[in-house]
């Protein structure tokens, strides 16, 4: 008895799986591990971004980031990251 309907592509699927068409991978856990990295990967890289500033910011930002010794970009995206991660 069904109680769900499927979608076309859901029901090949399953279709595919109930005629032995899917094979186990010989070392899963190593598997699961490069398609984890990969993943960890992908989200981490990096993108450009135009942003639009006052001249007064950007020149403070620019003074803070001579003063720490580190580009101001790379200020600018470390201020972003702490921020958007709550460790403020």
């Amino acid at each position: 008895m069904k109680y769900f309907e499927l979608a076309e592509e859901e029901q090949e699927i399953l279709d595919s799986v109930e005629r032995g068409e899917w094979k186990s991978v010989e070392d899963l856990s190593k598997t699961k591990n490069k398609l984890r990295e990969t993943a960890r990967a992908t989200l981490n890289k990096t993108r450009n971004i135009n942003i639009r500033l006052s001249e007064r910011v950007l020149q403070k930002l620019k003074v803070r980031a001579q003063r720490e010794g580190i580009p101001y970009q790379t200020l600018a995206a470390s201020i972003l990251h702490r921020d958007t991660n709550g460790q403020r």
